[in-house]
Order: structure tokens, then sequence, then C-alpha cells
């Protein structure tokens, strides 16, 4: 039987081998940051290293507060923000709109960007004094990646903060010119269970009491944050042979009578959404799943239900085009021979389908 392939690195990417020993020599070292003894001390000390090796591989010049991972650094700049008004895209992830239910929607164009002007007209018509502007840097069930420079010197006209969601970006590209970034571990070769808020200032936040400068109670995951400091180290030169990985599934999958999701948009290498007419999503993940592919279909946060994607309906594809739409996302292993595996099996199953439709 022919090894399992795994393509849902958007989902979660296994740890990578650097971080899972170095996670493993934390564990053995570990005790409680907070304490005042030896050991306390000892732990504090390794946990300030990896907060200023997580900013070094990140570039990023000002404040880091480590979190249980994405979805709490997501809750804590939402509803933490010193704001008088919320604004999130209309294709965040999942998160962000639980975390902000009354928030004004910005809708995206069709190749599900958003546009500078429907910024700049939203805000206007708001006329709030410090909107928190929420709009992520990729998309997690597309790779659309949004023009954040440009949204952000829309959002400092206004006198706003920008948010931006960096969880599939971090590590693979750089960051963007915003106030508050929510980052995770596990998509970047990390751990799960630890992630980070970085902040520009952290005056535009309201304090909780606790650990991390005030900012978050709860014990530190030590062992995380030095396991997701290793995994930032290791680099991001793989992405650029993403590249080619996904230009090769793409031009096979349009070859093969499939359709590309934002094809004419700015996406991240790692990332491919594809339709296949006629054969509904759930039928193809099952397919594959039994040829021994692991993909997903919209966000793995959802896809057990497997509802129609709110993404999607945002850029207006149609409903039972959206059910046709599945995810294909690479790691840091993802070889040339996985594409050509998982073109075959994608052809099979077209190739099946529409002899049945014959």
């Amino acid at each position: 039987m022919a090894q399992r392939l795994y393509l849902d690195h958007a989902a979660t990417t296994p740890m990578l081998l650097d971080a899972r020993e170095a996670m493993r020599a934390a564990i053995a070292l570990w005790a409680n940051p907070s304490s005042p003894h030896a050991e306390g001390r000892a732990a504090r000390a390794a946990l300030e290293g990896a907060r200023k090796r997580v900013a070094a591989a990140l570039d990023w010049p000002g404040e880091l507060l480590f979190t249980s991972g994405a979805t709490e650094a997501i809750r804590i700049a939402l509803t933490r923000a010193r704001c008088d008004a919320v604004i999130v895209s209309a294709v965040e992830h999942e998160a962000v709109h639980r975390a902000a239910p009354d928030a004004f929607f910005l809708p995206v164009q069709p190749d599900g960007t958003v546009a500078a002007h429907a910024l700049e007209g939203r805000l206007g018509a708001l006329g709030a004094e410090r909107p928190l502007v929420a709009v992520q840097a990729v998309n997690n069930e597309t790779g659309v990646r949004q023009p954040l420079d440009e949204l952000a010197a829309v959002v400092r006209k206004a006198g706003g903060l920008l948010f931006a969601d960096c969880a599939q970006s971090a590590g693979k590209l750089p960051l963007p010119d915003a106030d508050l970034i929510a980052v995770s571990a596990h998509k970047l070769g990390g751990p799960p269970g630890v992630g980070a808020l970085l902040v520009r200032d952290l005056g535009v936040l309201v304090a909780s009491g606790g650990q991390e400068k005030g900012y978050r109670p709860g014990t530190e995951n030590l062992p995380g944050a030095v396991a997701m400091a290793t995994a930032l180290e290791a680099g991001r030169g793989w992405v650029e042979r993403a590249g080619d990985l996904r230009a090769h599934l793409d031009g096979a999958i349009e070859a093969a009578g499939g359709e590309i999701v934002a094809r004419k948009a700015a996406r991240l290498a790692t990332i491919g959404s594809y339709r296949m007419p006629g054969v509904a999503a759930s039928a193809q993940l099952i397919q594959l799943d039994l040829a021994g592919i692991a993909v997903s279909a919209g966000s793995a946060c959802s896809s057990g239900t497997l509802k129609p994607s709110h993404v999607l309906a945002a850029m207006s594809l149609p409903e039972p085009h959206a059910r046709e739409v599945i995810r294909v996302s690479f790691g840091p292993e993802t070889a040339r021979a996985d594409i050509y595996r998982f073109v075959e099996a994608w052809k099979r199953i077209a190739d099946g389908a529409r002899a049945r439709a014959a």
C-alpha cells in the first residue's frame, strides 16, 4: 500500500524535527516562568529568549505577547483594542467573525480581495474617530493575498488601527504594516497550542492583568514558545519551491477540466482552491482519502460539517459551484511527485464522474 500523502498543511503542518527536539528539551527543563526560585528564573530567561527569537525571525520591532494560538490572539485584538468601531472583511476566518459578532462587514471583490475604495467608503460612512479594521493577510481557504500595504494607508488616513490575521502567512511572507497581528505556531511547523499577538504599541490594548505584561493571564507555554521560535528559524526557503509546485498543479487542474478559484488574484504559493464541476467536495474528499490523500474543503475549523463556505459566498461564487471546491495546501516536504500523484487521483475522480453522466 502506498504511503499516505498529506496535502492539508493550511489546516496544520506537522511539527518540524528541529521544533520537536527543541520542545522535548524545553519540557525536560520546564518550570513555571512566574516562580521566584532558581528554576522559575531559568524558565523566565528561556521564555524571554524565545520571545526575542520569534520577534527576530518575523522581523517584528514591536511587542510580542504569547497566546494559546491565533484564535486567542484574534479575540484579544478584537475585544480589547481601544477603538470605537470594528470593521471586518467578509472573508475573514470564522474566529474573527465570532470575536466581533457586531462588527461592520466589508465586502470583497469577486477575486476575494478588499478594494481600497470600498474600505474608504465604509470608513467614511461610519465616521468613527478610531476604527479598528480587520483584514487577513492570506485567506485560509483560497490563498488569496490581500493588498494590505494599500489598505494600511487608508486606515492610517482615517486615524484607525489595522489588525491582520497572519496565521497562514507568518513565516512565509514578510509581515504587513499593521498595528496588531495574530500568528500561529502550528501553521508553520511548530506545535499546536501556542501563537502570538504582535502589538506595535501596547497602549492600544486594555490590560487584563496576569502574565504577558498584564495582557494575557495564565501560565505561559514555555516549551511551545521555544519550539515555535525554532520552527520559525528553520526559514522560508521552501515557500519559493512551493510556487513552482502550485503553478504545475494549477496547470494540470485546468488541463483536466477543473477550475481554479481566484485564478487571477495574487495567492500564497502554498494554497490552491479547486473546483471539480459536477462532483461534490464531500465525494472528492472521500475518494481522495480512500486513495491515501488528505486534503480539505474550506476551513479545517468548519470542514467537519461541510457547510457552504462563507468565503466563497462572499466572492459571489454560486452555491452549487462552491460545494464542488476543495483546498490543496503544501508543506516543507511536499515534492513534485506528490503533485503528480494528486493530479492522477483527481483525474480519475473527474473522469469517472463524466463517464457516469454520459
